[in-house]
């Protein structure tokens, strides 16, 4: 087998941790170019720019732009020859069908199927709790070894396998460590439909809080086993199967609707 080719992409920036150390885990046996944010994307979705300032790297190229241009500049014009883009690996879970279409790191992969490139986006789950604040947990790559693992697994494997005859991209969600500090299981998902988004308005301001983190943190989440929440907080690996455009079938009250529109 060849060696694979791979564009890298993120939406935390080009030099941050959990980048580096996909970059280091897969490079072991692709070819990796990186073309990534050169600062924090974090959860801009799929947003597009019309123009992007690059800059060589080390790794690559670094985009004064979004995680959605890093694909399309890399796919088009930087490193179009790829067989497969990577996204990640985020620093925080993208779980939950509602997160989504935020996520900068998923988005990234979503953009690499309109050019029928498979892709794989990874996050890593930083459980809240304990004497430190989530965000100061996960800083040196040790800390991403189980989505490094699940990563450099799913690219040399996938693709042989047929994976991607069934879907677009797969959503990669990875504990810092499987139960016991032992290696992870590996679980097919779907993206959980739990959703507890709230908002307060005082004072002319409306604050937006999602109460979900919350709800993982003391383990009440009703979400199934099958889930991708439930997979991982559980300390389990979740790769849910997508497909990237909207979805939509003959629906026979718009139908109606639609033939008597001019009477």
């Amino acid at each position: 087998m060849s060696e694979p080719s791979i564009l890298l992409t993120n939406d935390d920036g080009i030099e941050s941790v959990g980048f580096r150390a996909l970059y280091d885990a897969l490079s072991e046996f692709a070819d990796v170019t990186a073309v990534a944010p050169a600062t924090d994307q974090s959860a801009v979705g799929r947003k597009m720019s019309t123009d992007a300032v690059v800059t060589e790297h080390e790794l690559g190229y670094a985009l004064e732009g979004t995680p959605a241009d890093c694909t399309v500049a890399g796919l088009e014009a930087l490193c179009p020859d790829v067989d497969m883009v990577v996204s990640g690996i985020n620093k925080g879970a993208n779980i939950g069908a509602y997160v989504l279409g935020r996520s900068g790191t998923v988005s990234a992969a979503v953009e690499a199927a309109f050019f029928d490139v498979p892709a794989i986006a990874l996050s890593l789950y930083v459980p809240a709790g304990g004497d430190l604040p989530w965000h100061e947990k996960a800083t040196g790559p040790r800390d991403f070894r189980e989505a490094t693992h699940a990563a450099s697994y799913l690219v040399k494997h996938a693709e042989p396998a047929g994976v991607f005859e069934q879907c677009d991209y797969l959503n990669v969600n990875a504990p810092m460590s499987g139960p016991d500090g032992g290696p992870a299981d590996m679980q097919v998902t779907v993206p959980s439909e739990l959703y507890d988004m709230t908002a307060e308005f005082e004072n002319g301001t409306v604050k937006l809080h999602d109460r979900v983190w919350e709800r993982m943190r003391t383990g009440d989440i009703p979400d199934p086993d099958g889930t991708d929440r439930r997979a991982v907080v559980e300390g389990r690996v979740s790769v849910s199967p997508l497909t990237a455009p909207h979805t939509t079938h003959r629906h026979e009250a718009l139908d109606a609707l639609a033939e008597t529109y001019l009477e």
